[in-house]
C-alpha cells in the first residue's frame, strides 16, 4: 500500500498540473447504460439483478460513466481525472498485473477545442506520468481509427465487417499476421485479398515520415475519412515535437483498440514485453451523444492507466531495492531518557500533533531507551525528540538523528520549527 500510494500522489500531482478537477461515479451502473459500448469484450462484464428484478453492472470501465455523468447534467466542457476501480470478468494472471477487481486512473477532456490540442496535451501527460513513474522502457504508440477504417474500405472490407476486422488487427501486438489472417478469413469471412491488402498497410510504424508517405498513397490519399486522420496525425506530431515527447511515442497502424466507442486518435503505452499495455485511450466524439435523449454530441479524449500493471513494475523494483520502504511518514518519536515520564511524552506529542508534526511514542508507562532508539530503526523514523528531567528544567528537547546519531538541544519553542527543517527532505 505504500509503493500504491506513492504512484498514486505522483500521479494525481500530474492531474492537477494539468489543471484537472475530480469527480466520482457509482460502482454499479444500469445494464442497458454498458451494453454495445464495449465490443467484442462486452462478455467480460459483470451483470447482477436487484431484488426488484432491475438488471445492474459492475462498471467495465470509467469511460463510459463519465459520458453518461456528461450527458445527464449537461455538462458540455471539463477536464477531469477519475481513481476507482473497475471490474472485469476476465482470466486473471498475478504475474502480470491482471485481476477481476482492479484501479484505473482516467484523465479526460470533454469539450469543443480545436484539433488535435487536448489529444497532445493527453499524450503529453502520459507521457510525463509514466517518466515520473520511472518506466525506463516504456513506448506509447498512437493510430487513428478513421485511418484504419480507410484502409478498411480501400481494401475491400465491407462496412459491416470494420468493427470485427479492427478487433482482429488489434491482436498484432501479441500475434503474428499470419494467425491473424487466418482469423480474418476464415473465422470473420474476409476476402484472402483483402486480408492480404490489409497486412502491407497494418505493419508499418515509423512518426511524420510515415505520415507524409501515407498522405501520398495513391488509395488512401482518395479516401475521405484516411485523409482526415492522417491529417490530424500529422498536426498531432507537430505539437507533440513542440511538448518534446517524440522520443516516446511511435505512429503505429497495428495500433486498432478492440473497444467500440473509439472515433479518432487512439493510442497504448507498452512498458516492456513481458507486462504489455500499461495505459491506453483516445478520442471518443460520439460517446456522450448515445446518452443524450437529444443525441447532443460532447467530443471527448482522455486515457485511462491500468494501475495494478504499475504497481507490480514498482513493486518488483523495490524488492531488488537495498533501500528499505517506509510503511509511514512518522517525522518523529517522542521519547524519554528515564521512568516516570509518560505524562510529559503526552504533553509533547500533543503541542507536535496540533502543530501538524506527525509523531509517535511507545505505548509503555517506562521503556527503556535503547528500544525507543530501535524503533527508530526498524520504522525509518528518522528523529527522536527525547526527554528527561535535565531537559525539562533547562526548557529544552534533545533531537537526535537516527542515521548520523547526532544530538542536539533545541530550545522548545523552536521544537517545531527545528523539526520541519530537518525532515522537509523526507
Amino acid at each position: 500500500m505504500a509503493i500504491r500510494e506513492k504512484a498514486f500522489n505522483t500521479i494525481i500531482q500530474c492531474f492537477k498540473r494539468h489543471g484537472a478537477e475530480t469527480i466520482d461515479t457509482p460502482v454499479f451502473e444500469l445494464k442497458e447504460t454498458l451494453t454495445g459500448k464495449y465490443g467484442e469484450d462486452s462478455k467480460l462484464i459483470y451483470d447482477l439483478k436487484d431484488q426488484g428484478g432491475e438488471l445492474l453492472s459492475l462498471r467495465y470501465d470509467l469511460t463510459v460513466p463519465f459520458a453518461r455523468y456528461l450527458a445527464m447534467n449537461k455538462i458540455t466542457n471539463i477536464k477531469r481525472y477519475h481513481i476507482a476501480k473497475v471490474y472485469r470478468r476476465d482470466n486473471p494472471a498475478m504475474t502480470r498485473g491482471r485481476y477481476r477487481e482492479f484501479y484505473q486512473c482516467d484523465f479526460d477532456i470533454a469539450g469543443q477545442f480545436d484539433p488535435m490540442i487536448p489529444d497532445a496535451e493527453c499524450l503529453k501527460i502520459l507521457h510525463e506520468i509514466l517518466s515520473e513513474l520511472e518506466l525506463a522502457d516504456f513506448l506509447i504508440k498512437v493510430n487513428d481509427r478513421r485511418i484504419l477504417d480507410g484502409i478498411f474500405a480501400v481494401c475491400g472490407v465491407p462496412d459491416t465487417k470494420f468493427r470485427t476486422i479492427c478487433s482482429s488487427v488489434d491482436k498484432l501486438d501479441k500475434t503474428l499476421w499470419e494467425e491473424v489472417k487466418i482469423e480474418m478469413v476464415e473465422k470473420k469471412g474476409l476476402a484472402s485479398e483483402a486480408a492480404d491488402q490489409i497486412g502491407e498497410y497494418v505493419q508499418n510504424n515509423g512518426g511524420l515520415d510515415l505520415i507524409e508517405k501515407l498522405l501520398k498513397d495513391p488509395k488512401l490519399s482518395q479516401n475521405k475519412l484516411a485523409l482526415e486522420g492522417l491529417n490530424d496525425m500529422k498536426i498531432l506530431f507537430q505539437y507533440l515535437e513542440l511538448f518534446g515527447v517524440t522520443d516516446k511515442i511511435s505512429f503505429d497502424l497495428r495500433l486498432a483498440r478492440g473497444l467500440d466507442y473509439y472515433t479518432g486518435v487512439i493510442y497504448e503505452a507498452e512498458e516492456s514485453v513481458r507486462l504489455g499495455s500499461v495505459a491506453a485511450g483516445g478520442r471518443y466524439d460520439g460517446l456522450v451523444g448515445m446518452f443524450d435523449p437529444k443525441g447532443r454530441k460532447v467530443p471527448c479524449v482522455g486515457f485511462s492507466i491500468g494501475m495494478e500493471k504499475i504497481f507490480s513494475i514498482m513493486e518488483r523494483k523495490a524488492e531488488s531495492s537495498i533501500e528499505k520502504i517506509r510503511l509511514t511518514e512518522t517525522q518523529v518519536l517522542v521519547a524519554a531518557a528515564q521512568k516516570k515520564l509518560l505524562e510529559e511524552r503526552m504533553k509533547l506529542i500533543a503541542e507536535l500533533w496540533k502543530a501538524g508534526i506527525k509523531a509517535e511514542m511507545l505505548y509503555k508507562k517506562n521503556p527503556k531507551l535503547l528500544n525507543q532508539l530501535q524503533y527508530c530503526e526498524e520504522s525509518g523514523i528518522p528523529l527522536v525528540a527525547i526527554i528527561g528531567e535535565q531537559e525539562l528544567k533547562d526548557g529544552v528537547v534533545k533531537l537526535r538523528d537516527v542515521s548520523t546519531r547526532e544530538e542536539v538541544d533545541v530550545c522548545r519553542q523552536n521544537l517545531v520549527e527545528e523539526i520541519r527543517r530537518r525532515t522537509s527532505q523526507f
